[in-house]
């Protein structure tokens, strides 16, 4: 029993520091012991094999130590590594059957990898992030931004989709949207579509902080407060490049009234399926982020049976060669060919053919009513 007991420890101990470890909370001894074990057999490998194992071998251990170890644990390799290269001369020398492998060059080479993978343990302390977790947290981060990007699902009769597409193919991008269905009985749905100044890796960090600023916004103060606080957030900011476009629709989804607030952002267009033509519905408002007490108005209209309403980003209808008129138009002219069978599944559909190789974030939120 008492075996069976200390046996249990030690399983769940182990566990828990190797869980510690690769969540970057825990001590790096595991991977230094395996790192210092392995350069004596190559050193001795080198030795005796230096056909088959160069001296260059050491290489190995160094960048999984740049990747695995604390700083101050890296030193202690790299002492290792050096007294490997020692013994590795004096063994080739006592031999004296081959010409001596290590060569100055070979000592630069490892000196330099050494010197890079110490540049990039102190940075990787500094951030505090060490890369057994970093990947698996940008992960989830994605996945956390995809989520809050989704629209709460829609009552009978109504169709919405959402899609991003970051510049350069990346992960995260400059614009985001937010959602919430509010009122009595949840009878209103708020979708916020934001373009935060900049584009892609560069407008990144500052749309993932305001993704969450917004998200917590939406849905707690009425309507007509949520554009005059989030300029607030984004002044207190007083970030260089800070401001950002963003437009509001409130869509009652019984009548299917909506008033539709704009911070300096595009129109939006509306389809009247009984005549079939796009109609831009503009806001009146300035950008997030450029003078405090701003004012915002809103545009009113209806989504009648069979209307559609797109709202949209820059990157999605400008080129620099080119009027915004033009891309609108390109824009409608896409979407008039899915008037017959339908806008379902046609967000991602519409950015390929509107703007698939622009180099810019693109977003477009549809709002059909069946």
């Amino acid at each position: 029993m008492r075996l069976r007991r200390a046996v249990h420890r030690a399983r769940v101990g182990v566990r828990r520091s190797a869980v510690d470890y690769f969540r970057g909370g825990g001590s790096d001894w595991i991977a230094l012991t395996a790192l210092l074990l392995s350069i004596p057999v190559l050193a001795l490998s080198t030795a005796g094999w230096p056909e088959w194992c160069p001296p260059e071998a050491l290489l190995l251990p160094l960048v999984a130590a740049g990747l695995l170890l604390r700083p101050a644990s890296l030193l202690g390799l790299y002492v290792a590594v050096a007294c490997a290269l020692v013994l590795e001369t004096a063994l080739i020398d006592a031999e004296r059957s081959a010409p001596d492998p290590v060569t100055p060059g070979t000592i630069l080479l490892v000196a330099a990898v050494a010197l890079i993978g110490l540049l990039i343990a102190q940075f990787r302390s500094r951030v505090g992030v060490p890369w057994r977790r970093g990947h698996t947290m940008l992960f989830d981060l994605r996945e956390r931004i995809s989520a809050q990007s989704a629209l709460p699902a829609p009552p009978d009769g109504w169709h919405h989709e959402v899609s991003l597409r970051p510049a350069g193919g990346q992960s995260f991008s400059g614009d985001f949207v937010v959602a919430a269905r509010t009122g009595p009985d949840g009878r209103t749905l708020e979708v916020v579509l934001t373009d935060v100044s900049g584009k892609g890796i560069d407008a990144a960090s500052r749309s993932l902080l305001l993704s969450g600023a917004f998200g917590g916004l939406l849905g707690s103060l009425p309507p007509h407060g949520f554009l005059p606080a989030a300029n607030g957030y984004l002044l207190r900011q007083d970030w260089q490049e800070g401001f950002a476009t963003s437009i509001h629709l409130v869509l009652d989804l019984d009548s299917g009234d909506y008033e539709l607030l704009s911070a300096g952002h595009l129109p939006a267009l509306q389809l009247h399926a009984g005549t079939g033509r796009w109609q831009e519905v503009a806001a009146e408002g300035p950008l997030l982020g450029v003078w405090d007490g701003a004012e915002f108005h809103p545009a009113k209209g209806t989504l009648r049976r069979g209307d559609v309403l797109m709202l949209f980003t820059d990157g999605l209808v400008e080129r620099p060669d080119e009027d915004l008129a033009d891309g609108i138009d390109r824009l409608t002219g896409a979407a008039d060919r899915y008037v017959t069978r339908g806008f379902r599944n046609t967000a991602w559909e519409l950015i390929d053919a509107v703007a698939k190789d622009v180099n810019d974030d693109r977003a477009l939120v549809l709002i059909c009513r069946d």
